[in-house]
């Protein structure tokens, strides 16, 4: 179990990005690396296709997983734990301890 996954709301803790928050698109867990809406953002030069059209475009880039931490119910950046309720392993906010949803 993963402590960031899809969906999760995060804050960035350290970059050119530093204190902005976005929702996570996509986790790589092997590389330990993590793409943000909004995050990271770079240009890239596109060749034409039948879908898309020749042009530089912005496209996010991924950030490392150690420099983004979940927003907790307060707006700032917590840890997670683990722990087990009702016999099932959920997520758990260190700042405040409440269950994080997902």
């Amino acid at each position: 179990m993963n402590k960031i996954r899809k969906g999760d709301s995060v804050v960035v803790l350290s970059g050119k990005d530093k204190g902005r928050t976005g929702e996570v698109l996509q986790v790589m867990p092997k590389e330990d690396r993590a793409f943000v809406r909004g995050i990271n953002m770079v240009k890239r030069h596109q060749r034409q296709s039948q879908t898309q059209e020749a042009g530089i475009i912005n496209k996010e880039a991924s950030i490392h997983l150690s420099n983004i931490a979940i927003v907790g119910k307060d707006g700032k950046p917590t840890r997670v734990g683990f722990s087990v309720v009702d016999g099932k392993k959920v997520r758990v906010a260190k700042r405040s301890g409440d269950v994080i949803d997902g």
